[in-house]
C-alpha cells in the first residue's frame, strides 16, 4: 500500500448504520427529502436504502403478483422506493426475527434480506414483526457519496431503528431531522460556504 493509499484509509469513516437526510437543496426527484439507511459503506462504494418515499402500492399488491395467499392483516402495508439501482428488486429492511437465505446483518439488530423466503413468511404473516419492503436500493461508486457530503446534500447522523419501523414513512424525513434538533423546513436550500 503506497503512503497515498494509506493516506485514504486513515481518513476513510463508515457512514454503515447511519442516516443520511437529504438537505433542502437536493432536488433530485428520487432523493429530495429522503431519509436513506445506509447498509454497507466502504473505501469501493457505498449501498443504502430510502426509507421515506412509498411507491404508492402495498404488499398486497405485491403478494398478488407473485400469487402468494396473503395474511389481512399486512396487505395494506406501504412499499418503497429503495432507489435507483436494481428497481426490480425487493429488499426486506428488517430486525433481526428469524433466519433467511440471503441475509446481510448491517447491526445486532437490523438486517436487510433480498431472498423471496422472507417474502413468502411475510405474506403467511411468518416474517418478522418489524420489516419494510422496499425496490431497489440506492448506490454510490468510491468517493461519489464524500464528494456529496462536501457539497452539503446531506446531513449524516446515527440511524434510529425507531424512525425506520415504528414512524409512518411520510413523517420519516422530519422526524429524523429533529433527532438532531433541527427544523429541516427551516434550512435554507441554498448552500453557502465562508
Amino acid at each position: 500500500m503506497g503512503k497515498n493509499e494509506q493516506k485514504q484509509a486513515l481518513n476513510f469513516a463508515s457512514l454503515k448504520d447511519q442516516f443520511l437526510i437529504a438537505m433542502p437543496g437536493l432536488e433530485d426527484s428520487l432523493f429530495a427529502q429522503s431519509v436513506t439507511y445506509i447498509c454497507d459503506h466502504n473505501e469501493q462504494g457505498a449501498m443504502g436504502v430510502i426509507i421515506n418515499h412509498p411507491l404508492g402500492i402495498t404488499l398486497g399488491d405485491v403478494f398478488d403478483q407473485l400469487d402468494l395467499i396473503t395474511a389481512p392483516s399486512i396487505r395494506g402495508l406501504q412499499v418503497l422506493a429503495g432507489g435507483p439501482v436494481n428497481a426490480q428488486q425487493g429488499l426486506v429492511l428488517h430486525r433481526d426475527q428469524g433466519s433467511w437465505e440471503s441475509t446481510m446483518r448491517i447491526t445486532s439488530e437490523i438486517c436487510l434480506t433480498a431472498s423471496k423466503d422472507i417474502v413468502e413468511a411475510m405474506a403467511e404473516d411468518k416474517g418478522p414483526q418489524s420489516a419494510q419492503l422496499a425496490l431497489g436500493y440506492a448506490g454510490w461508486s468510491s468517493g461519489q457519496l464524500e464528494d456529496e457530503l462536501s457539497k452539503n446534500c446531506w446531513l449524516t447522523m446515527p440511524a434510529d431503528s425507531a424512525i425506520i419501523f415504528d414512524i409512518p414513512p411520510e413523517q420519516r424525513w422530519i422526524e429524523a431531522a429533529k433527532v438532531l434538533g433541527v427544523d429541516i423546513n427551516l434550512i435554507s436550500s441554498s448552500a453557502g460556504h465562508a
